[in-house]
């Protein structure tokens, strides 16, 4: 049997969603947020690592210690070039695990909007040149040294960046129709939302879910050969 890829989420709604059944290779989910003593699986038990986003500051380990842990695990997998994707929260701890500054709300985004494809990826070209998609955050990153940036929008100049074997992606693919019902109906992910700011949000993920949900499936098809080559 080939070894799992490790999926670490942070809160319950926020889950791999559409990552996770495209993904053709088993899967081990973990939430160690809250662990003072977070032990992850080692490196060499794993074909990939996947990190989902969630609300909380990715550099608030005193609130949440486990980040540590998932930063730890993030550099490591860098070093030893496994794959790993990395989704909002999960884009800004392995940018902090890069080195690179995390900038606390310096720029909101909720809903959909497009972003600019500035670099040729293997597995980001399923989404094209400037898709529309899903934002869903306040804090920034800096770029890791050494990595190519891939995508941007003016508020976020980091969109998407690759580093060695990992793809970090601020923006959120793992939405169906059903995921974004979800999360239109939990209070957390609506704070600071107006009933017609969410109204709209709705209206949009009827227009461009239909086109998003196979660009990420092919996403994901790319992130599995990488997966795949490791075993």
């Amino acid at each position: 049997m080939s070894r799992p890829v490790l999926v670490l989420t942070h809160a319950p709604h926020e889950g791999p969603g559409l990552i996770a059944r495209a993904l053709d290779a088993p899967i081990r989910v973990r939430t160690v947020l809250d662990l003072t003593d977070a032990r992850l699986p080692p490196l060499e038990e794993l074909s990939g690592v996947v990190v989902m986003g969630g609300p909380m500051d990715a550099d608030d380990v005193a609130g949440h210690p486990g980040l540590a842990a998932e930063q730890a695990l993030l550099a490591a997998a860098v070093d030893a070039e496994v794959p790993v994707l990395g989704v909002c929260l999960g884009m800004q701890l392995l940018a902090l695990a890069l080195g690179a500054r995390l900038h606390l709300r310096a720029a909101t985004e909720i809903g959909f909007a497009p972003i600019d494809v500035v670099a040729d990826d293997p597995v980001l070209a399923a989404f094209g040149p400037r898709p529309t998609v899903l934002h869903w955050h306040s804090d920034t990153v800096d770029l890791p040294n050494g990595a190519t940036l891939l995508a941007s929008t003016g508020a976020t100049p980091v969109q998407a960046f690759r580093a060695g074997s990992a793809l970090g992606l601020q923006f959120h693919p793992e939405l169906d129709t059903g995921m974004l019902d979800l999360w239109l109906s939990t209070p957390d992910m609506l704070d600071g939302l107006s009933p017609e700011e969410v109204e709209q949000i709705r209206v949009d993920g009827a227009r461009h879910l239909p086109a998003l949900v196979p660009a990420t499936q092919a996403l994901v098809t790319g992130f599995g050969e990488l997966v795949r080559a490791r075993g």
